[in-house]
């Protein structure tokens, strides 16, 4: 069994962060304070943290002629699941960083991927395999 992990991070606006990930998203929400929220994301949880200075630099990495932000978070999903979150995004009109495609066609690790940054510029990434087990660390 995969334990869930706990990943915390800052947030602008703690308000459009509750839309963002509790309504875009769809994540439940947990325990929360005016300063944090716990979300249910996917399983796992993670905690915005209200940081009205905070700044958000992300890099970019060259993956398989995209340019990728880093950092980045996401979850690995089954392949429905991450079809019916790439139709959610592109139904509430969330703009991609990198548009849900295909990455490393017909390679060890081909994987279905898509980014985006959430109201505080956090980027995400959320991708699915056809055998999570099989290709998750295939090289």
């Amino acid at each position: 069994m995969v334990q869930p992990f706990h990943l915390a991070i800052q947030v602008k606006d703690l308000a459009a962060s509750r839309k963002f990930y509790g309504g875009v998203l769809a994540c439940e929400e947990g325990r929360s304070s005016s300063q944090w929220i716990d979300f249910n994301l996917y399983g796992h949880q993670l905690v915005c943290h209200e940081n009205k200075d905070m700044m958000v630099v992300n890099h970019h990495g060259d993956v398989d002629g995209h340019s990728v932000p880093t950092p980045h978070f996401g979850v690995v999903l089954d392949m429905a699941d991450w079809q019916a979150l790439a139709d959610r995004l592109t139904e509430q009109a969330v703009p991609f960083i990198i548009e849900p495609h295909i990455r490393f066609k017909g390679e060890a690790g081909e994987q279905a991927t898509l980014f985006f940054l959430d109201p505080s510029g956090n980027a995400l990434e959320f991708k699915a395999f056809a055998d999570i087990k099989a290709q998750l660390f295939a090289k």
